[in-house]
């Protein structure tokens, strides 16, 4: 007599590369290398940058899937980069979903890290590291927005798992660092004043550019006059021969907190503005 065995869930596996170079005059897609459930559409653009959309046909992560993303831009070069829609982290069974991305951009060159939101469930398990190395007169705005449930849905994260890591480096040198973590109890996590103060969808934004410290002013305006319900702040540090700016926000919902991000990420991202794909 054979036992039942239950079979082994599916996981999802997907890596996908990009590389983007100046030729002609402007930014071109040069190589691209797509695997499992990680594609890249590119809209077409009249001029730089040039612009990718990452997406994930599974349609959300669980616990076991693995995803990978590499974003090389070259020499001059510059690019923004978005997700088609909010990354979804559903209940985990076992073990946790992971998302890696690795962005390197060469002398003069340019990327716009831009992410729709990742709404995280209750009882997932997640984890996401960015490591990003830029050459010294190299640019990037960076951004990751997590969203704690889905309010409208009256969803909620109460338990699970969720670490955030970034690494920047910049002419060879460790710029900026940082670890997020929550769990396993993310609601009660939530609640104290030096996580979210009660607050369930949070965002870091970093500007690394020698306009950076012009711009923390107008961040701040920005920052102060959309604070309701939530909180926000901005800072400046130099960096060698450039400088980075960092802020944070919180909001009640993911609703809220985009309608604090989008004049934040206008101004950042100078004419380059929002990417397409955003809207309130």
């Amino acid at each position: 007599m054979i036992d039942d065995i239950p079979p082994a869930a599916q996981r999802v596996a997907g890596r996908g590369r990009l590389f983007c170079g100046k030729s002609g005059g402007r930014t071109r897609l040069q190589r691209l290398y797509q695997d499992g459930s990680a594609k890249i559409r590119m809209p077409a653009v009249q001029g730089d940058p040039l612009e990718a959309v990452l997406i994930n046909t599974a349609g959300g992560l669980t616990g076991g899937d693995r995803l990978g993303w590499s974003i090389e831009v070259g020499e001059g070069a510059s690019a923004s980069i978005t997700t088609q829609a909010c990354e979804k982290i559903y209940r985990a069974a076992s073990d946790r979903a992971e998302t890696t991305v690795s962005l390197n951009v060469g002398a003069g060159g340019r990327i716009a890290w831009l992410p729709q939101e990742t709404i995280v469930f209750d009882r997932a398990a997640f984890a996401r590291t960015l490591d990003v190395t830029l050459a010294g007169s190299a640019e990037a705005l960076l951004l990751e927005a997590t969203l704690f449930g889905r309010l409208a849905m009256g969803e909620q994260a109460v338990l699970g798992n969720f670490h955030d890591r970034w690494r920047v480096w910049q002419d060879g040198k460790l710029i900026h660092a940082e670890d997020f973590r929550i769990g396993p109890d993310i609601a009660t996590g939530l609640q104290r004043r030096a996580v979210a103060g009660g607050s369930s969808a949070i965002a870091t934004m970093l500007l690394v550019s020698p306009r950076a410290e012009t711009l923390l002013e107008p961040a701040r305006a920005i920052i102060e006059d959309s604070i309701i319900g939530g909180w926000g702040g901005a800072s400046f540090w130099s960096v060698g021969q450039s400088g980075k700016l960092l802020a944070r926000l919180t909001a009640g919902d993911g609703y809220q907190l985009r309608k604090r991000l989008v004049p934040l990420v206008e101004l950042l991202n100078g004419q380059a503005g929002l990417p397409k794909l955003w809207s309130l």
